[in-house]
């Protein structure tokens, strides 16, 4: 019995860390984006996205201001009356996206010029090499 138990744990431990993965997947970038350019500029452009990943990504900041007008309703309290107002919410803060989004918008493009170099018959199709984000 303990070592259906112990075989259990093992089998659990493997799976769980064969699972769990640091490697950023590609978003998705349409390779019709890049229709308009010749192989040199495909090569181009492929270079200079991976020099931008080699010499360390950035992640864009963007700030943004939200305002909301509205209709609520609700109980009184107590449970007495019941009322309708308008309502005004105002947001304001910064948000950042992570370098591993950063990363996958940047492989995405990678791919897709992959792809329209393989369309135009290009000599030389560039390869995005499968690193794990730091």
């Amino acid at each position: 019995m303990k070592l259906k138990q112990s075989i259990l744990v093992i089998c659990s431990v493997v799976l769980v860390t064969g699972c769990a993965s640091n490697a950023v997947k590609p978003t998705y970038v349409s390779p019709s984006q890049y229709q308009n350019y010749d192989c040199s500029q495909l090569s181009s452009e492929f270079t200079r996205i991976q020099q931008y990943i080699d010499g360390g990504v950035q992640t864009p900041k963007s700030k943004g201001v939200g305002v909301g007008v509205g209709l609520s309703g609700g109980w009184g309290s107590g449970g007495w009356g019941w009322g309708i107002g308008p309502s005004v919410s105002v947001s304001m803060g910064q948000s950042s996206n992570s370098k591993k989004t950063e990363l996958s918008r940047l492989y995405g493009q990678q791919d897709a010029i992959s792809q329209a170099a393989q369309f135009k018959n290009c000599a030389y199709v560039p390869k995005r090499s499968t690193a794990k984000a730091k």
